[in-house]
């Protein structure tokens, strides 16, 4: 050869093949593929209410609360407009209580509306 050197042969014997995963492992191959199972579930309720429009006088419906059959109970109580017309009448000069007259009129009173069972907040008219 050349010079004194050994070259080795460019190329050597192939590489032994990497063990399969199952023999790295040490376990042992799926006999079956893995089938996944769905579980279907039932999608909730919606339950939609429909409430009525509450005016100046007791409403019958059903209460969304307690699903009893009920007139509704009323409370009055003055509104905002009482307030107002109460205020410019004290502001031009009715000061000896003429200025609260608007807080006893039924056309500036507001109208609460609860259940009588349950005592449930249903809803408010505004006059």
């Amino acid at each position: 050869m050349s010079k004194g050197r050994d070259v080795p042969p460019p190329y050597g014997p192939p590489p032994a093949a990497p063990p399969s995963y199952a023999q790295a492992v040490g376990g042992v191959p799926p006999t079956a593929p893995y089938i996944p199972t769905y579980h279907l579930r039932k999608d909730p309720e919606i339950l939609t209410t429909i409430v009525p429009v509450v005016g100046p006088n007791p409403t019958h419906m059903v209460c969304p609360h307690c699903s009893a059959e009920i007139d509704t109970s009323t409370k009055s109580k003055p509104g905002i407009k009482a307030y107002i017309a109460s205020a410019v009448l004290c502001i031009i000069g009715c000061f000896c209580g003429c200025c609260l007259i608007p807080c006893c009129m039924e056309q500036c009173m507001d109208v609460t509306h609860n259940c009588p069972n349950c005592d449930t907040y249903l809803g408010t008219y505004k006059k």
